[in-house]
């Protein structure tokens, strides 16, 4: 397969500013005189690799194209920032990244991408409506989270695995069946309980299915994770691989080879096994003592997934912000006032020792 250089930066026909992704639509626009075109996706279907030839045979280097990158010093993540990016600052600690220190690097190109379907706009009242709803939140926190340039968009990168799943097991079935006995309570009084206990019987069978897309992270974030509270997204959203998709955002590079997801997939897959087998054993309970699971048809793609961050320091701290690009779903990490929760307790001792008084 033949790839083409992608160009993430195309300038306007009419005033040469730079054309960025608007999102929720499928078109790319001008912020300054509002022109805009429709992007060309082309196929609707997008590419799922085969795993192992395209680990034994093509290369770790196939599809894939030479991209500049910066790195950052303080948390370490790698991000591809276009250069005339207006704030050239990490998206996860918002330390300044030094335009000097870029370098070009070989990045697999993803084989899909969720568009963003909310607009920076929109994750900012997300945020705004958020941290005013903090309690006991520093007052300058509430000052930083609602300036926007805190707030960026970025496009993670993450594996899915597909694969046909076959699992033979042995174990056991348990039924519930209930005894009374006679027992002493806390009074020292006899009295009749109902006990439940478990009958067990053998079990054994074969299960198989399609396992389809186990998501999986493909970036090592030393600071700033994703909460999992936020990490859902709609894959049938995906659209085939088009970098005008990521015009106007921060995309970052995986860092975590297909070998290690593919290693973390299969242990997904394990566990839905182990459900599947538990559900064909049926009755009350199950036990799985010995299962062999074998996968086939293994395909796998490189997505990106659209989520806003916005960091900030405090007191030497860093906290993150997260908005799922796709959803507006919301989560972070906060500081606290300790003044205000000072005052705070200060304020309920009081109303405490009044409402004693006066009951006295």
């Amino acid at each position: 397969m033949e790839i083409k250089s992608t160009e993430l930066k195309k300038p306007c026909i009419n005033c040469g500013a730079e054309l960025k992704y608007r999102p929720g639509t499928k078109n790319i626009h001008c912020e300054y005189c509002g022109h805009q075109e429709t992007i060309a996706l082309g196929e609707t279907q997008f590419e799922e690799l085969e795993l192992y030839p395209y680990l034994k045979e093509m290369g770790a280097q196939k599809h894939s194209e030479e991209v500049s990158m910066l790195h950052c010093k303080n948390c370490g993540a790698t991000q591809h920032v276009e250069e005339n990016y207006k704030s050239l600052h990490c998206v996860y600690c918002s330390m300044p990244l030094v335009l000097k220190d870029q370098y070009k690097e070989e990045w697999i190109l993803p084989g899909a991408v969720l568009p963003f379907q909310i607009d920076q706009k929109r994750s900012f009242q997300i945020f705004q409506k958020w941290v005013k709803s903090l309690w006991f939140a520093p007052n300058n926190l509430k000052k930083a989270a609602l300036d926007p340039q805190f707030t960026k968009g970025l496009y993670l990168p993450y594996w899915t695995f597909d694969a046909q799943l076959k699992a033979t097991y042995s174990g056991q079935r348990g039924e519930y069946y209930y005894e009374t006995k006679r027992v002493r309570n806390s009074q020292g009084k006899m009295v009749q309980q109902r006990v439940r206990k478990t009958r067990w019987y053998p079990a054994s069978g074969q299960v198989s299915g399609f396992v389809d897309d186990t998501l999986v992270e493909a970036s090592k974030q030393r600071k700033g994770r994703v909460p999992s509270k936020i990490a859902r997204w709609n894959l049938k959203l995906l659209q085939p691989f088009n970098s005008s998709f990521l015009r106007g955002f921060v995309t970052e590079k995986y860092t975590i080879p297909l070998k290690q997801g593919h290693l973390t997939a299969k242990g997904e897959a394990e566990e839905i096994a182990r459900r599947w087998c538990r559900q064909d054993i049926g009755g009350d309970t199950q036990r799985v003592t010995s299962m062999d699971m074998r996968l086939s048809e293994e395909t796998f793609k490189h997505i990106l997934l659209p989520v806003y961050i916005s960091a900030y320091r405090y007191n030497g701290k860093e906290y993150n912000f997260f908005v799922n690009g796709e959803n507006g779903q919301i989560s972070g990490t906060r500081p606290y006032s300790f003044w205000k929760i000072f005052f705070a307790v200060i304020l309920g001792l009081a109303v405490v020792g009044l409402i004693v008084f006066l009951s006295q």
